[in-house]
C-alpha cells in the first residue's frame, strides 16, 4: 500500500484491496479485498466497501454508506452520510440471490445527499445531483437534479452545484457565473458546450 494511504487504527482493509495514493480511511471502515479505489479518496466513519467495487479518484463517502457488490463510482463523486446502494432487486432471506445482482454506475461528478437511495440496476449521468432522502428507481440524466419518493427530476444542476435556470425541456442557453461553463438545452437534455471568453 502507497505510503500516502491513511488507515486508521480501527479501520479493516482486506489484504488485496487496491487503494490509490493519498487516500485516508476512517474509524470502523471495512474495505474488501476486491475493492478499487482510486487516488484522493476520503471513506467516512462506518463505511463498508464490496469485493466488487470501484471508486474512481477524489471520491467523498460520508459515515455509514455501504457500498455493496456491482456498484461502479466514477471520479469526483460525493455520497451523502447514511444514503444507500442496493444490489439485489427483489431481496428474500431464504432465497440466495448473489448471482442476480444488478449493476449500478455513478458517473463523474455525482452527489448523492444524505439518505437517499439507490435501487440497483441504474445509471446516475455525470454530475447529477440527487436531493437528500430520495428514492432513486431510474435512470438519470447527466446535470439532472431529482427529489422526492420516487425520484423525480425537478430541474438541473451545474458542475458547480447550483441550478441551472433552464426550463426541463426546449432549448436554450446558460453561463455559470463561477465557472463560466455554458450549459445548453437541446430537447430535454444539457450538455457543456465550452467556456465562456
Amino acid at each position: 500500500m502507497d505510503s500516502s494511504v491513511f488507515v486508521h487504527e480501527t479501520a479493516i482493509v482486506d489484504s488485496g484491496a487496491q487503494i490509490g495514493a493519498e487516500t485516508k480511511i476512517w474509524h470502523w471502515t471495512h474495505v474488501s479485498a476486491g475493492a478499487k479505489l482510486g487516488e484522493k479518496c476520503s471513506l467516512g466513519q462506518n463505511v463498508y466497501v464490496g469485493n466488487k467495487v470501484v471508486l474512481g479518484n477524489n471520491v467523498k463517502v460520508q459515515n455509514n454508506v455501504s457500498i455493496y457488490d456491482n456498484v461502479y463510482i466514477e471520479d469526483n463523486v460525493f455520497c451523502g452520510p447514511s444514503m444507500v446502494f442496493t444490489n439485489v432487486i427483489n431481496p428474500r432471506s431464504g432465497v440466495v440471490r448473489k448471482s442476480e445482482y444488478k449493476d449500478t454506475f455513478v458517473k463523474k461528478g455525482v452527489s448523492i445527499g444524505a439518505n437517499a437511495t439507490i435501487v440497483c440496476g441504474v445509471t446516475l449521468g455525470d454530475f447529477a445531483f440527487i436531493a437528500a432522502g430520495s428514492v432513486v428507481t431510474k435512470d438519470v440524466k447527466p446535470y439532472a437534479l431529482i427529489a422526492g419518493v420516487p425520484g423525480k427530476q425537478i430541474g438541473w444542476m451545474s458542475q458547480f452545484g447550483e441550478r441551472i435556470e433552464l426550463p426541463m425541456e426546449g432549448s436554450g442557453r446558460w453561463t455559470c457565473p463561477h465557472t463560466k461553463i455554458v450549459y445548453v438545452l437541446s430537447g430535454d437534455r444539457i450538455s457543456v458546450e465550452a467556456i465562456a471568453e
